[in-house]
């Protein structure tokens, strides 16, 4: 039985939810035999191209965010999904790197939030780069080897972070979202058709190859006609995007390494996980996107910055066995403001049982938020 044939047939069983059950097939399945995954790469089936607003970002814009013109963006959509845009690469030679850069060494920065914070002195985790880069550096290829805090790190929340008593955003708990990744943010979201976002929350994911994240929905924004957006840097991983009740069994697709989902409208609040992450398919130990140098002309505003050597060997070396995810959303609609009753402290929080981390098939938990 081909592997997609088998993947619908197991979705078809009774018993457990349908969404569960491939979870765990594409979990535990053999990485040489996923016939059944949507590849972008390869269009066909129930992709179609999806159109893009072009006339809504200019091309200076673009590239002052580090991508490509819209105009040569390759966008798809799939069938049965209306809302749902994939994004194939569409970064600037080299701008990726900035990226990861930004996603290893500043926003994990403090007054940032992350899940070393449940379990370290504060003082502790001030400067995870700073901590980690020199036995990043020198790691080799042992798995008994200590790992470093930022290989301990599983997630990074921006802007407005998630209350897991409430299941709410609050007003009063909110940092600064950094104004690179919001104006990158707002250019994907204007090319998709989306004027006038606003990134005032989000979520990093730092994934391993043992990794996985649990089914959720983002629900918990306080305007939903506004698009989650998502970013992926470094190895491939399979994720899944099912319907509004888990009973719908999910359609698996690859995500590589700067591709770009945004999930609107009716498939804003569908139900998705990240079941497994996969090594690099070029078979080398970086994607050949990563690989690129970037330009050392660089447009004027550009929100992209060089990076040394130095701290490119670090990122690279933490890549080789990693997937950073970022995902960005809007919370409030224009004029709108968080209900009064909604004020309450981070402390004392807990996920829910579906946004775990998951490794070595234990979940590991991890709060906020539920975002892939």
């Amino acid at each position: 039985m081909a592997a997609g044939a088998a993947a619908a047939a197991l979705g078809r069983e009774g018993g457990e939810d349908a969404f569960r059950r491939l979870f765990r097939f594409y979990r535990q399945r053999d990485a040489s035999d996923l016939r059944g995954v949507v590849d972008f790469s390869a269009p066909g089936g129930q992709v179609f191209r999806s159109h893009l607003s072009i006339s809504s970002v200019s091309d200076q814009d673009a590239s002052r965010a580090g991508l490509q013109p819209v105009s040569r963006w390759k966008a798809y959509g799939l069938n049965g999904y209306p809302g749902f845009i994939f994004i194939r690469n569409p970064f600037l030679p080299g701008c990726q790197r900035h990226w990861v850069k930004q996603c290893l060494k500043l926003y994990t920065q403090k007054p940032n939030v992350c899940n070393l914070d449940l379990h370290m002195a504060p003082e502790k985790t001030v400067d995870l780069w700073g901590q980690s880069k020199e036995q990043l550096r020198r790691k080799g290829s042992s798995k008994c080897e200590p790992r470093s805090l930022l290989e301990k790190l599983r997630w990074v929340t921006l802007g407005y972070h998630y209350n897991w008593d409430t299941k709410k955003y609050t007003a009063n708990h909110h940092t600064p979202f950094p104004s690179d990744l919001a104006f990158l943010s707002e250019q994907v979201a204007a090319a998709c058709g989306f004027q006038g976002f606003q990134a005032q929350a989000g979520i990093l994911n730092y994934y391993h190859f043992d990794s996985s994240l649990g089914i959720h929905v983002d629900e918990s924004e306080l305007d939903h006609s506004r698009p989650l957006l998502s970013f992926s840097f470094g190895q491939s991983s399979i994720f899944l995007l099912g319907g509004l009740k888990r009973e719908e069994a999910p359609t698996a697709m690859f995500m590589h390494s700067g591709d770009i989902m945004v999930m609107s409208g009716f498939s804003r609040l569908l139900h998705h996980a990240v079941p497994r992450v996969l090594p690099n398919p070029e078979g080398t130990a970086l994607p050949s996107c990563l690989d690129q140098a970037l330009s050392s002309d660089l447009p004027a505003g550009s929100v992209i910055e060089h990076s040394s050597d130095e701290d490119w060997q670090v990122c690279a070396k933490y890549l080789q066995s990693s997937r950073i995810n970022m995902t960005i959303r809007q919370v409030l609609a224009e004029g709108q403001k968080f209900p009064e009753e909604s004020g309450t402290d981070i402390k004392g929080q807990a996920p829910s049982e579906d946004s775990h981390h998951q490794e070595n098939g234990r979940a590991k938990r991890r709060k906020p938020n539920t975002d892939s």
